[in-house]
């Protein structure tokens, strides 16, 4: 094992990618052996990072992508009065890094909202795979195209919603990604803080605290610090629903 920053660790890869619980979420869907096997010998090493501990900055030079395998990340971006904007959470089978594929450089910050571990996937390698295999070209494709599909419901949730059916929204995506993943869609632990959702949905941390308890008081939610319960998904989608109509 290799040390390398404070609370970043890399390590042999041991599990394959045939083998990997997240195969169907990440990139060798659709792959022959022969191909998972050219993948695997690709993907060669892990790397674990501590919570709160950054993945990579702003300015780095892009070299590789990251499949998170287990934890949470959020990513970010520093305004210019030095606040801190966030522009994702990422969870375990979601890629990292896509923003430096432009110019090479990363535009943002990844940092683990707990101990995180990920697949370093390096990027030239990845582009002559994908050449050679058209089914994981075609998959990379998708990832691209659904992470342009989130920022653009990102920008609708900014434009045009209120705060109750911005969060709501955000609920409802966060279950549904757990969901595929295996967990429960109705109870769930907040990885990311008040002020950090607040962030990404363009809310004051006292509207999104004020939302929380308003969704508790009328029974949609059971909220204890950062355990949620939905007790009525409905009444969550039909606030999604009022404000497209």
């Amino acid at each position: 094992m290799t040390q390398t920053a404070a609370g970043i660790k890399l390590e042999p890869f041991k599990v394959a990618c045939a083998s990997c619980n997240l195969r169907e979420l990440c990139l060798p869907v659709g792959m022959s052996n022969d191909q998972l096997d050219r993948l695997d010998s690709m993907v060669a090493t892990k790397r674990s990072v501590a919570r709160g501990d950054t993945l990579f900055r702003a300015g780095d030079g892009f070299l590789s992508l990251y499949a998170v395998r287990t934890g949470f990340f959020k990513t970010c971006i520093s305004s210019e009065d030095g606040r801190d904007q966030v522009t994702g959470f990422q969870m375990a089978g979601e890629l990292l890094g896509l923003d430096g594929i432009g110019t090479e450089k990363h535009t943002c910050d990844a940092v683990a909202l707990e101990d995180s571990q990920v697949c370093v996937i390096p990027y030239h390698q990845l582009e002559d795979l994908s050449r050679q295999f058209t089914d994981l070209q075609r998959q990379f494709h998708k990832i691209m195209s659904r992470e342009i599909v989130r920022d653009h419901g990102v920008m609708l949730l900014l434009g045009s919603m209120r705060a109750e059916e911005r969060l709501a929204a955000f609920l409802l995506n966060l279950t549904q990604r757990l969901r595929t993943r295996g967990f429960s869609a109705t109870s769930l632990v907040l990885r990311m803080t008040r002020e950090e959702i607040g962030s990404y949905l363009g809310l004051k941390l006292e509207t999104v605290s004020r939302t929380f308890s308003k969704f508790q008081d009328e029974g949609i939610l059971e909220v204890k610090q950062r355990q949620i319960r939905v007790l009525d998904p409905g009444a969550l989608q039909a606030l999604v629903n009022s404000s497209a109509g």
